[in-house]
């Protein structure tokens, strides 16, 4: 599958795969800071942005077109950096092509899935069937405003921030009736492989590659208890917490996670 992206600056080339629900769009701002240090390649996943919409969704597969991307682009190694969902991609990719890797950034996802089995993961993954459901509500064919789609939303999402994020999924067609950028019946189909683990190739892994793991101490998506266990996985690795910052840590503290990724690749 071919994959939208956004290529700017001059050097070792640097690859930024955004979350669920978002798009290269979001890092915009982000690639800008690294532009000057590196060659940054700002990706659409599939289902998501401007990149082909199929009914298969799974970190195996996004990997694969993350390696499709790798080959169009000519690039032999780059850094990967992922947010959430585009996290367990870069993971994935990680895992499955250790030689194609220069060191991973890894923002505030783990490895493993959400298995409903503790509180943290099930209000995680019932905030991601609600954003589904409330996002399935909005009548796309009769919607005249997004402060309309707005309105319908807050019943499902009560943060305007998050509303106002994904939101930004609405595209306006010329004659003014609306259309989603995101494939929302592939990632309704596909919730349950979302919020799923990376799928190894082995049932024992384990990965040298040089690692950086940037969390928000305000998101539960990697629980401290748990931390340690990313060390057993991603052997070479460290875990960074940018104080006052949620799940969206990059639009949340900008200033702070850009120091942090450069600090890190720069060492």
């Amino acid at each position: 599958m071919h994959l939208f992206y956004r290529v700017s600056g001059q050097g070792e080339p640097l690859i930024i795969l955004h979350g669920l629900y978002g798009s290269s769009d979001n890092w915009v701002s982000i690639a800008k800071e690294l532009e000057p240090f590196f060659r940054v390649i700002n990706v659409d996943q599939r289902n998501h942005g401007q990149s082909s919409h199929n009914a298969e969704h799974s970190y195996s597969i996004l990997a694969n077109d993350l390696l499709d991307l790798f080959d169009e682009l000519k690039i032999e190694k780059a850094i990967l950096l992922g947010h959430s969902m585009g996290g367990k991609t870069a993971m994935q990719f990680t895992i499955d092509h250790p030689n194609r890797i220069i060191s991973l950034i890894v923002v505030d996802i783990a490895p493993w899935g959400h298995r409903e089995d503790n509180e943290q993961s099930t209000r995680i993954v019932t905030e991601h069937r609600h954003i589904i459901e409330g996002l399935k509500s909005i009548p796309i064919e009769s919607l005249t405003s997004r402060s309309q789609a707005d309105d319908m939303l807050t019943h499902w999402v009560k943060d305007g921030i998050i509303r106002q994020f994904l939101l930004k999924n609405l595209k306006r067609e010329q004659e003014g009736s609306f259309t989603w950028k995101l494939n929302l019946s592939a990632i309704s189909n596909n919730l349950s492989d979302l919020m799923s683990g990376i799928a190894p190739k082995a049932q024992v892994f384990s990965c040298s590659i040089k690692t950086l793991f940037i969390k928000g101490d305000l998101s539960n998506y990697i629980p401290i208890n748990k931390e340690g266990d990313l060390k057993n996985i991603f052997t070479n690795s460290n875990i960074i917490t940018i104080k006052g910052a949620g799940h969206w840590v990059h639009a949340e503290k900008p200033k702070e996670f850009v120091n942090v990724v450069l600090k890190f690749l720069r060492n």
